[in-house]
C-alpha cells in the first residue's frame, strides 16, 4: 500500500486556498502504519482544554509558530508535541488539500508513513485525551460514513462523517479524510488493475 499511495500521491496535485492574511496557517499529519497486515490511521480525541475544537476527534498537529521554517515542519513538530512520536520515525510521502476551519485556521494536510510498530505514544494530557488508530479497511466500509446535522453560523448542513466506536470524525478532519479515502481508493484500484 505505502508505495501504490506514494505514487498516487506524487501525481496528485493538491488545491491551494487563497485565504485572508490574517488567518493563521495550520498543518496536521495523517498519519498511517501497518500492522499484522491492516493499516490504520492515527487520529486523536482533543481534551476539553484547548483553545479550538474541544472534544473533537482531529489528526495531530496545530498551528504553525513564527520559527517553523515550512508547513512540514509545523505538522511533524506538533505531532511530537502531541502525541509522542519521534521526527525520525515519520516519512513523509505526499500533501492533500488546502482546507479552511470554521475557526479560520488555514490547514494543509500532510500524508505520513510511521516507521514502525507498535509505537510508545507519549501525548500531551492538556490537549490530548486518547488516540484513536482507525483502521483505514473501517473507513473503506461504506457503512462508516453517515450524515451528520450540524448548524453551522446559522445554518443547518448535512455534512459527511464517520463513525468508529463512540466516536464521531467530522468537520474538517473528515473532509481531509474523505480526501485522503479518495486519492487511497485510486491508488488501490489501479494497483489491482496493474495486477
Amino acid at each position: 500500500m505505502k508505495e501504490s499511495l506514494r505514487r498516487a500521491l506524487a501525481a496528485y496535485v493538491p488545491e491551494p486556498i487563497e485565504v485572508d492574511p490574517e488567518f493563521p496557517l495550520a498543518a496536521v499529519l495523517v498519519l498511517i502504519y501497518e500492522h499484522q497486515g491492516r493499516h490504520y490511521v492515527v487520529l486523536q480525541k482533543r481534551s476539553e482544554h484547548v483553545k479550538d475544537h474541544k472534544g473533537q476527534v482531529s489528526f495531530p498537529g496545530g498551528g504553525m509558530d513564527s520559527g517553523d521554517p515550512d508547513l512540514v515542519f509545523t505538522a511533524v513538530r506538533e505531532t511530537h508535541e502531541e502525541i509522542g512520536v519521534h521526527p525520525g520515525d515519520i516519512e513523509i510521502i505526499g500533501q492533500l488539500d488546502d482546507i479552511v476551519t470554521i475557526s479560520n485556521f488555514r490547514v494543509t494536510p500532510f500524508v505520513a508513513w510511521l516507521a514502525r510498530y507498535p509505537y510508545e505514544w507519549r501525548f500531551s494530557d492538556p490537549e490530548v485525551a486518547y488516540l484513536l488508530e482507525v483502521p483505514v479497511d473501517h473507513l473503506l466500509d461504506p457503512t462508516t460514513l453517515i450524515p451528520d446535522r450540524r448548524i453551522i453560523r446559522g445554518r443547518e448542513m448535512v455534512l459527511p462523517s464517520y463513525q468508529f466506536g463512540d466516536d464521531l470524525i467530522w468537520g474538517a478532519t473528515a473532509r481531509m479524510l474523505t480526501n485522503f479515502l479518495d486519492i487511497l481508493a485510486a491508488a488501490m484500484d489501479s494497483a489491482t488493475a496493474e495486477g
